[in-house]
């Protein structure tokens, strides 16, 4: 980002920004390159003035939530990388209203932490997002999710931030969420409103404990990866089958380029050594598109979201 636009997008704004970050270290793969610039701005105010001043000045920028479903290609990106860790972006409060409760969270909030907070409390509604690192909108903007339901599941209403830096609020009927997505139009979403049940704390903690145990004799939860590489793919007839189980059958288990490999515990995990890179990743990830596709004729499409200054790379 040419040095002029920075005084005139943060210098009067509470904004935190940071210059030639490397923002790849800061993903669950630990690789990649820098972003021009990194803002961590310090409120919702000085956000939305932020968001308009990109928009006019068509300064492009992307959000930073948790970086467990993100792979920064090594050259980087431009820019700004904006990351809502600052405390107001983080709350979370809890109303009960004619005997419904729910929950209000900011988008940076931790969704592990939120998770354990409703268990606490009694409230059930979060429960199948046990095991998933994440922003919470982070994971609305993906619809996170997995075997045991989607976060969109308990949603009530999304609050965004226009690329303009209005404020809008949509109902969950009026969003469409389909399997690992959202039709979210605007660029930031700011908070989300929950649904919850009161449940009997201790079973609720035994459901996640019972999630976590899944999880965690399946998935290489302890090694440097995004997560699940590739969305499981759907068929003519409307059914979804294993991209791991496709990946496995193609005989890529094990696999390698440079320092990252798939995963032998589960064939759709690509996990990253200290001394591998963004583009073995990416590699990587096309040999087994290519492979799987050769066999099976089935595309398999990206869940890892991957940032590059160069359009080519991102497919």
């Amino acid at each position: 980002m040419p040095t002029r636009f920075r005084s005139t997008l943060f210098g009067d704004l509470d904004v935190d920004p940071k210059y030639d970050v490397a923002i790849g270290a800061m993903t669950h793969f630990v690789v990649g390159g820098k972003v021009d610039t990194l803002v961590r701005p310090k409120s919702v105010d000085a956000l939305s003035k932020m968001l308009r001043r990109c928009h006019d000045s068509q300064v492009p920028f992307r959000i930073l939530g948790k970086g467990a479903n993100l792979l920064v290609d090594d050259d980087g990106v431009d820019g700004i990388v904006v990351k809502l860790d600052d405390a107001c972006f983080k709350q979370t409060r809890y109303h009960r209203t004619n005997n419904v409760d729910s929950l209000h969270a900011m988008a940076g909030a931790d969704l592990a932490t939120t998770l354990m907070e409703t268990v606490r409390n009694g409230l059930d509604g979060l429960t199948a997002m046990a095991g998933i690192p994440a922003s919470v909108g982070g994971a609305i903007r993906m619809n996170a999710g997995g075997k045991f339901g989607s976060i969109s599941d308990s949603l009530e209403t999304i609050t965004c931030l226009t690329s303009m830096g209005e404020l809008v609020t949509h109902a969950k009927k009026d969003i469409r969420f389909s399997y690992r997505e959202s039709r979210i139009s605007e660029p930031i979403i700011l908070s989300s409103t929950f649904i919850l049940q009161k449940c009997d704390p201790i079973k609720i903690r035994d459901k996640v404990k019972e999630i976590f145990e899944w999880k965690r004799s399946r998935q290489p939860l302890a090694d440097s990866s995004a997560g699940c590489a590739f969305k499981n793919p759907l068929l003519q007839d409307g059914t979804r089958i294993s991209a791991g189980k496709l990946i496995d059958n193609a005989g890529l288990k094990g696999h390698s380029v440079g320092g990252a490999s798939i995963s032998s515990q589960h064939a759709n995990f690509i996990i990253t050594t200290k001394d591998a890179t963004a583009r073995n990743v990416i590699d990587l990830m096309q040999k087994v598109r290519e492979r799987v596709e050769e066999k099976t004729q089935i595309h398999l499409e990206n869940e890892v979201v991957v940032w590059s200054r160069d359009p080519e790379v991102v497919r």
